[in-house]
């Protein structure tokens, strides 16, 4: 359990309202290089939820991922309040650093109401998450490369069913399937575990595009980076119980690779489907 990462992320979606309808985030003291796309997406859905209604839940958003975010000042949300219907609530947030935007989400809030019924079939025959290595049993042997993202305390627990080697030759088949959660305990807010599994969303997705591809996974070589983001939330859940993160690519091309990826719950429930576009190339000399 990491429970003291897990209040951090709690904290770190907890935003501060400086004004109406503009809400200023931070970023975790870490090394690294620009902000984590889940972290904006997360935060942005928080902002747009602070403005709406408890009796409406979010269930979709799309999302442009249009400058690297700096993760040594704040990032500033600015909501607009586009529409509240009787059924259904718009948003639009705007991430805002060095006076440009950085991020755009659009997010669609329902009331909740009785409907038609179906879902994909969940996966079967897989291994429990108990069974599987954690982070840093995982990652053990690339921990030199990944210097402080291995050592530091993680909120999620991710833990991979299908695993690819960074040295493997041969292309794989276009899946990939990793259980998730939280690694610890959260708030019973449902606005709360929604925002975090649009954190975690982030953190396997891309890798996803590379799997058809020789010798490409961990490479230093490939750059990459979230491009757009959407997601469709269906059914009630808990982000700090197991998850199946289930995905898959249906095509790269342009310097671009599309991935989906459906988080079942371990009652075969169909809680949340997810698209996202990445850049994905061969780094210039």
């Amino acid at each position: 359990m990491e429970q003291g990462a897990v209040d951090a992320l709690v904290g770190l979606l907890d935003l501060e309202e400086i004004e109406v309808n503009l809400f200023r985030g931070l970023s975790p003291e870490v090394e690294m290089q620009r902000v984590f796309g889940g972290q904006v997406a997360g935060q942005a859905l928080v902002a747009a939820s602070r403005t709406v209604e408890p009796d409406r839940s979010v269930h979709s958003l799309h999302a442009y991922f249009l400058r690297p975010g700096d993760p040594k000042i704040p990032i500033l949300y600015e909501v607009d309040r586009a529409r509240d219907g009787r059924s259904f609530t718009t948003r639009r947030v705007v991430a805002i650093q060095h006076g440009r935007p950085i991020f755009n989400l659009s997010a669609s809030f329902h009331v909740p109401e009785e409907g038609f019924v179906h879902q994909f079939d969940p996966p079967t025959s897989i291994q429990p998450p108990e069974d599987l290595p954690n982070f840093a049993e995982r990652f053990a042997p690339y921990a030199e490369m990944l210097g402080d993202f291995y050592t530091r305390p993680r909120p999620i627990d991710v833990r991979y069913i299908d695993w690819a080697p960074e040295e493997r030759a041969e292309a794989l088949p276009p899946r990939h399937r990793v259980w998730v959660r939280a690694a610890g305990r959260l708030p019973d807010d449902p606005v709360l575990h929604n925002c975090v599994l649009a954190y975690l969303s982030d953190m396997t997705l891309l890798d996803t595009t590379l799997l058809p591809h020789p010798g490409t996974y961990m490479n230093p070589e490939i750059q990459m980076a979230s491009l757009d983001h959407a997601m469709w939330f269906h059914r009630p859940f808990r982000a700090d119980e197991w998850l199946i993160y289930d995905q898959d690519t249906p095509s790269a091309s342009g310097g671009r690779g599309i991935a989906r990826g459906f988080f079942f719950t371990t009652d075969g429930d169909l809680a949340v489907s997810v698209v996202q576009e990445g850049l994905i190339r061969r780094k210039r000399p």
